[in-house]
């Protein structure tokens, strides 16, 4: 089991078809102790992963859920808090959760802007930031930040340019983060999926996905769990040597 009892904060983890769960999943399969966070949660939602969960593995998983509004330091620093209180540490953290919204440049109100970046890009810095707290004092830790290839290619799929601009963010947020904090034996990096088989797809028509999927090398779409492998990858001791890395989850829909 490449996470044996490391504690894992996953967000963005309530949809059983979002690569929030996947990782959960993936990650309790391979001895985690995960921690499934969302704005979403309750005793309902975590019932379901829990038995989806069980259910896929076909034993008792150690999984507990917070609720958790990223887009506010204290709710995050609470989160935290919270999971060290339960677990008394943490090793990694899975940045999972984002909004996307489909507008062109021109059309986007600063409301708009607003919701992208609290949720994609500040929700993600506070969130790194509370676990960065636990993780020097430790000196260990990991984090795995989900950006997007938006981030990369400017948009153009599904995101407009202020998903783009917050993803963006989030890769120089994962650097920074990589350079300042790697002496202390502190890494993260970062994931670019792109047409992963999430709701982010369903507000595609049938005629404008395959349009996308004849542009991918591998000429289909990706699955949660294949993007959740990266992240066990990076938060695994596999990578022990990565930091500050990108890693492409798009079928070579963008090779570079």
């Amino acid at each position: 089991m490449l996470l044996k009892d490391k504690v894992c904060v996953i967000t963005g983890a309530a949809s059983l078809r979002s690569i929030g769960y996947a990782t959960a999943e993936l990650f309790a399969e391979h001895g985690a102790k995960v921690v499934v966070v969302d704005v979403l949660m309750d005793d309902v939602i975590l019932a379901q992963i829990r038995s989806a969960i069980e259910t896929q593995l076909k034993r008792p998983i150690d999984v507990h859920g917070f609720r958790c509004d990223i887009s506010q330091a204290d709710d995050c620093e609470r989160l935290i808090q919270q999971v060290v209180a339960l677990h008394g540490t943490l090793d990694c953290l899975v940045n999972s959760a984002g909004i996307v919204r489909s507008q062109g440049l021109l059309e986007i109100q600063p409301k708009d802007l607003e919701l992208m970046f609290d949720i994609n890009l500040k929700g993600a810095f506070y969130l790194c930031q509370s676990a960065l707290r636990v993780f020097t004092e430790r000196r260990t830790g990991t984090i795995v930040n989900l950006a997007s290839l938006a981030a990369q290619r400017g948009g153009g799929l599904v995101g407009g340019s202020h998903y783009a601009a917050s993803k963006g963010g989030v890769l120089s947020l994962t650097r920074s983060i990589a350079r300042e904090f790697g002496h202390l034996g502190i890494r993260a990096n970062a994931i670019c999926p792109a047409m992963i088989q999430t709701p982010m797809l369903d507000g595609l028509s049938e005629e404008r996905l395959a349009g996308i999927i004849e542009g991918i090398p591998l000429k289909r779409t990706g699955t949660t769990r294949e993007t959740a492998g990266a992240c066990l990858f990076l938060a695994s001791d596999l990578s022990g040597f990565v930091t500050g890395a990108t890693i492409d989850v798009n079928g070579g829909t963008h090779i570079h």
